[in-house]
């Protein structure tokens, strides 16, 4: 893999699929209906993804591409792959809350190696970069000639008062019994994969994940987080979390700097 093109390609569109997402967004009503699943899609999510499939199977017509959006993906058996979600937080867009994310990640041998989480509402663009070390790049956006970047760096976490976060939408109370486990000097909540980049920038030290997810949802976020020199792994047995499982499912997780003192289930 040409990791400065995989690059380059990712973060070009990215930020074209997230200029579509902020005109759909911007309209007074979008359609909105349900899929078999009976989670939310909208026309931004099919227009999202229809930018970013088209950008990858041009720019890597080897390299399998699954995304959430196109259901004949779902089937694949690989462990070398490009993954999407076009829109990530489907209703943080519709309760028009801005915590929603364009998700794309290359993962080979069942490790995510490169990511980009770019939230527009937010203006907030997190990527690793060639050597593979996440930055965050400084707005406004110029799909040509990228901006500066800064690189991210999970914090040195205090163990008697950790910064804790958490999903916006999927909150229960198993979470939060876990969570109960820590000393925690702070709690936030927030949207899609923004969770991983606040722990990958230091923002937070903790992201617990009880609840249903597929892989499209964390890979890249999962990416940046490694980058910044941060760890995902199962909530059962803290091994790593690995992808490319049947039908690219994840069982619960936490997301953390490693300085974390970890507590069992």
């Amino acid at each position: 893999m040409d990791f400065a093109k995989l690059t380059d390609v990712m973060r070009a569109l990215a930020l074209q699929a997230g200029d579509k997402i902020m005109e759909i967004y911007g309209r007074d009503d979008f359609e909105i209906r349900s899929k078999s699943d009976e989670s939310p899609v909208t026309v931004a999510d099919e227009a999202a993804d229809a930018i970013i499939s088209a950008g990858l199977r041009a720019a890597f017509p080897d390299i399998p591409l699954v995304t959430e959006e196109q259901a004949a993906s779902h089937t694949i058996s690989t462990h070398t792959f490009l993954i999407v979600d076009p829109l990530d937080g489907t209703k943080e867009f519709i309760k028009r809350r801005g915590d929603f994310t364009v998700n794309i990640a290359y993962v080979k041998d069942g490790v995510p190696l490169r990511g980009i989480v770019y939230a527009p509402a937010k203006e907030r663009l997190f990527y690793t970069d060639a050597q593979g070390v996440s930055v965050e790049e400084q707005g406004p956006f110029h799909l040509d000639k990228p901006g500066q970047t800064t690189p991210i760096t999970v914090s040195k976490p205090d163990n008697n008062a950790l910064l804790v976060v958490a999903s916006k939408s999927h909150r229960d109370q198993a979470t939060d019994d876990y969570i109960s486990k820590y000393a925690t000097a702070d709690m936030k909540s927030a949207g899609s994969s923004l969770k991983f980049c606040l722990v990958a920038t230091g923002e937070a030290d903790l992201y617990p994940r009880l609840g249903r997810t597929m892989e499209w949802d964390t890979a890249a976020g999962h990416a940046v987080l490694q980058g910044a020199g941060g760890a995902v792994v199962r909530f059962d047995d803290h091994t790593p979390l690995k992808y490319g499982k049947p039908a690219f499912e994840n069982p619960f997780f936490i997301a953390y700097a490693p300085g974390v003192a970890l507590e069992k289930p």
